[in-house]
């Protein structure tokens, strides 16, 4: 039954999808988004790739002392040894890309998903709306508005 999903799901995915970029970060989310993509990657044979985003204004800390470069290479650091940890879930036989961009998540993601080129964003989304997304904003919603290829937009599981 299984196989036959998977044969059927690789038929109509196989043109389309052929390189996945999942767009990480240390939310619980971010790690369903990956387990999905994964198996996306696995069930149509697909090129995986893996980017996480550090946004300076997240990170950079200007009261601290510490100059914002060091902060900024500190967090890409943090960020390859998350990467490798999402790397070690994917599913086997499906190597992955790894990407770190510093900037706006939206943007970066977008910039990676051209320059890699993506076939499809797979991301996820915490599902918020009304004044809580427009105090908190939408990396989801600003990867669909302006990404050169389609978006899966997981959500949280219930």
């Amino acid at each position: 039954m299984v196989e036959d999903v998977q044969h059927a799901v690789k038929e109509m995915c196989h043109v389309s999808f052929r390189r996945i970029l999942i767009a990480v970060d240390e939310s619980p989310i971010a790690a369903h988004a990956a387990d999905v993509g994964g198996q996306l990657a696995t069930a149509v044979g697909a090129e995986l790739a893996l980017v996480y985003v550090v946004d300076p204004t997240q990170t950079v800390a200007p009261d601290s002392g510490v100059p914002a470069a060091d902060l900024i290479a500190l967090a890409e650091k943090d960020a390859k040894r998350l990467l490798a940890g999402f790397r070690q879930r994917a599913p086997q036989g499906n190597p992955s890309l790894e990407f770190v961009a510093v900037g706006t998540p939206a943007s970066e993601i977008v910039k990676t998903a051209k320059e890699w080129p993506a076939d499809v964003i797979v991301i996820g989304s915490h599902g918020r709306h009304g004044l809580e997304r427009a105090l908190l904003g939408s990396v989801a919603e600003g990867v669909m508005r302006h990404a050169p290829c389609s978006v899966l937009v997981v959500r949280t599981p219930a």
